[in-house]
């Protein structure tokens, strides 16, 4: 049985036992906190197990704080210890017991316990002694302790070989050297003069830098707050990055590349082909078209891809198109929700025949919806930019999709629909000289009948789902509460913004106040949605008589993508608004136009600076008046915390 005050080890820590409970118990104090400069240190006590403990030396002891003490005047806790001074006498009387020990052919590489071992170099050990000589074997090169006897409650050291001597010191020489290198490097992060491969040192701020972790060995030693922010700025200021890193896709857990796993090809299965030419409007540089239209005297065709007739809900593909949420679209490229080689097969108008999924809706003189089928179908698809439909929008094919548009707008606006249009603005990246250009989007009339006929569809496929009781998510917006007096020009429209309220996807329609629909689901970019591929996934089980999704696993499932598609969009502004920043960097000389859309007593006039798409605060020698338009240039930019501030050009 242990005594009172006898020493042992606890955990791996020194402890002293201050009680002897009933059934084999003790209780036993230790250290929980070191001293610091300000602070003592702080003790703990616990009740344990005899087996729990290895007894270092019966006692008694005079106390825990001089068993410490001990241990760190005279047996310094160095790991590996070997380069001893003359100072350290316990050390090298370790070192002589076992230059002793390994000249005799009987005791080389011989085991020894601990009190035996410590008998050979030291006189009699007391209490207070034995937690530093325990230590004092522990951390040299000159023995081994057998951790195997210490689990089974014994403390037994073994001589090392020399080459095992050899190869710890020449281990310890490279940490040492390590060591070195690295506090030479601390410097020069601290004077801001890093030389070429000091790169090597700053993985851990790349990491950190990229949200892939949340400490930074390197900033803690340099002492430098640990942020993001923090990070990306002291990349850009040592020259590891420069100001065309973007690093906002990474830090939002999102991939760079499109996905991966092919999509089979399109199967063969009975189609409807639509005769005569449905048109594909979209972008001048848009790469995957996803949807087309047509009139053909009586119905207006709505064609969408059809990615749905290959990927089956919960396989891989799904999956992997759920993880996404949204395809990525950042100045750099896009990064997929399907994989590339899909936009062959998929998409609309690459090939002379596309295969579609349709909304043939039939439509009164005012628009309303009097009719929606949904077909699979065989689509003859010619592209044409929203300026070259423009030029033809008075021809047979297209005047009547302008027509229908403008009249569905009309409709929704009778509905109470809100109309709000804000400044958008396109930015390219040179691939290779990384040189950023912001284009000011042209809106033609083009733009928004595509999008009136995109609606249109909406609303005919949220009815068709309706009436046939397919689970569908629909989507609905609550009405805004829009005040009696809305400014004119971009204020109102600003104004018109706040009022808007979060829009809601659920299994029962409502009235989507915001376009003034009574019902609604988007079913237009399932190559680049997700929510819309389930909607598609349901259309199709439907007309082909499968087993369709419950409302509940469609929703989670949506659920899922959303928070993907969140985080895409969140990248996709921060990615928008890094090189908007860079873009001002490279020209320093930048000079625009910001209209005041808003100002209240107390707080700076708001302003939107439409050739960039940004809104700003900042004050107006002599006031400002609402849409006015001054002159602006850049004041401060901080690119790590993505803040730009703007002054009255002079």
């Amino acid at each position: 049985m242990l005594k009172v005050n006898s020493v042992v080890i606890y955990k791996n820590s020194p402890a002293v036992i201050s009680a002897v409970l009933e059934n084999a118990k003790y209780t036993v104090k230790f250290q929980s906190t070191p001293a610091t400069a300000t602070k003592g240190a702080v003790y703990g006590e616990q009740n344990v197990r005899e087996k729990d403990m290895i007894l270092l030396h019966e006692g008694p002891c005079s106390s825990l704080a001089n068993v410490l003490s001990f241990a760190e005047e005279k047996c310094p806790l160095v790991e590996n210890l070997y380069n001893l001074e003359d100072k350290n006498e316990i050390g090298l009387q370790v070192k002589d017991c076992y230059e002793l020990l390994a000249s005799d052919d009987e005791t080389k590489g011989a085991s020894f316990e601990f009190e035996e071992l410590v008998s050979l170099f030291h006189d009699k050990m007391t209490a207070d002694e034995s937690w530093g000589m325990f230590c004092a074997l522990k951390n040299t090169v000159w023995f081994n302790q057998n951790l195997k006897e210490q689990m089974n409650g014994k403390l037994v050291f073994t001589l090392r070989s020399q080459e095992e001597i050899d190869s710890l010191v020449k281990k310890a020489d490279a940490k040492g050297k390590e060591a070195e290198l690295r506090a030479a490097f601390l410097e020069r992060l601290k004077a801001n003069s890093l030389l070429p491969e000091d790169s090597i040192y700053m993985g851990d701020v790349e990491a950190l830098a990229l949200g892939k972790t949340d400490k930074s060995r390197t900033m803690h030693d340099a002492g430098i707050k640990e942020t993001v922010e923090k990070a990306h700025k002291l990349l850009l200021d040592t020259g590891v990055w420069d100001i065309t890193r973007n690093p906002y896709p990474i830090r939002w857990g999102l991939s760079m590349k499109s996905a991966s796993e092919s999509l089979a090809s399109p199967p063969q299965e009975e189609r409807y082909e639509v005769p005569g030419v449905s048109y594909a409007i979209d972008a001048e540089n848009s790469a995957d078209p996803d949807d087309a239209v047509a009139y053909d005297g009586k119905y207006y065709w709505v064609h969408i891809a059809d990615p749905a007739s290959t990927v089956i809900p919960d396989s891989s593909i799904d999956k992997a198109a759920r993880e996404r949420g949204a395809t990525l679209y950042i100045p750099e490229g896009a990064a997929r929700m399907l994989c590339e080689d899909a936009l062959e097969d998929y998409a609309l108008g690459l090939k002379e025949k596309s295969n579609a999924l349709s909304f043939r809706l039939l439509l009164d003189d005012d628009a309303n919806v009097l009719e929606c089928a949904v077909m699979k179908t065989v689509v003859d698809v010619k592209r044409l930019s929203y300026r070259k439909a423009e030029e033809l929008k008075e021809s047979p094919e297209l005047k009547p999709l302008f027509e229908i548009a403008r009249k569905n707008v009309d409709k929704r606006n009778k509905a109470g629909a809100v109309q709000i249009t804000m400044p958008e603005v396109h930015i390219y990246v040179d691939r290779e000289t990384k040189k950023v250009s912001v284009v000011k989007d042209e809106k033609y009339e083009s733009n928004e009948m595509i999008r009136e006929l995109m609606l249109l569809a909406g609303e005919g496929a949220a009815k068709f789902a309706f009436q046939n009781n397919i689970p569908f998510p629909y989507v609905s917006q609550e009405e805004p509460q829009i005040p009696d007096e809305i400014p004119e020009g971009l204020a109102g429209q600003f104004r018109l913004r706040r009022c808007m309220r979060k829009r809601s996807v659920g299994v029962t329609p409502g009235m989507h106040c915001g376009l003034g629909l009574h019902m609604y689901s988007q079913v237009t970019s399932p190559l680049r949605r997700y929510g819309d591929l389930i909607s598609h996934q349901q259309l199709r089980a439907f007309i082909d008589g499968r087993k369709l999704l419950d409302k509940d696993t469609m929703l989670m499932r949506i659920s899922e993508g959303d928070a993907g598609a969140m985080a895409a969009r969140k990248s996709e502004r921060n990615s928008n608004l890094h090189w908007t920043l860079v873009y001002l960097l490279q020209n320093p000389e930048w000079t625009g136009d910001a209209v005041c859309v808003s100002h209240a007593e107390g707080k700076l006039p708001q302003f939107c600076i439409p050739e960039l798409a940004q809104e700003a605060f900042f004050d107006v020698p002599g006031g400002v008046e609402l849409n006015q338009t001054v002159k602006v240039k850049v004041s401060r930019i901080n690119l790590p915390e993505l803040q730009v501030e703007f002054m009255v050009a002079q």
